[in-house]
């Protein structure tokens, strides 16, 4: 399992990633991705939704389920990665450069774990 030190995480396994100018990028981890197995849809927000830190703001869809992706972060939705929407794989292939939305006006950072607390929690989440 794959985690970036870089990154803040949730523990509904999102990433989230603080930009210079205060936006944030979110995604899914690299557990969240190995779990749900291959993506084939993702459903993503508008430009200008509003999202709220723990609530869910889109859905993907594997071979296994539909599973609701909570925001890591409280703000707007500036940007959507439309590649993932002709190809969600990308987000298997690599889960840290497959983006979902980058959020902006960032008001609450909710829950969010470093790198070495997200480890040990993803770890213990697996033995389970």
């Amino acid at each position: 399992m794959k985690i970036l030190s870089n990154l803040k995480y949730t523990k509904t396994h999102e990433w989230a990633k603080f930009e210079n100018d205060g936006t944030v990028l979110a995604g899914l981890t690299d557990f969240a991705q190995e779990h749900l197995g291959d993506l084939v849809f993702v459903n993503l927000p508008e430009v200008g939704d509003s999202v709220t830190a723990g609530e869910p703001f889109c859905d993907v869809e594997s071979v296994k389920a539909v599973s609701d992706v909570y925001a890591p972060v409280s703000g707007e939705i500036i940007e959507v990665n439309e590649a993932l929407a002709d190809n969600p794989a990308l987000i298997n292939e690599d889960p840290y450069d497959a983006w979902l939305v980058k959020i902006g006006s960032v008001e609450d950072n909710g829950e969010l774990l470093d790198a070495a607390a997200y480890d040990t929690f993803a770890k213990e989440e697996a033995e389970d």
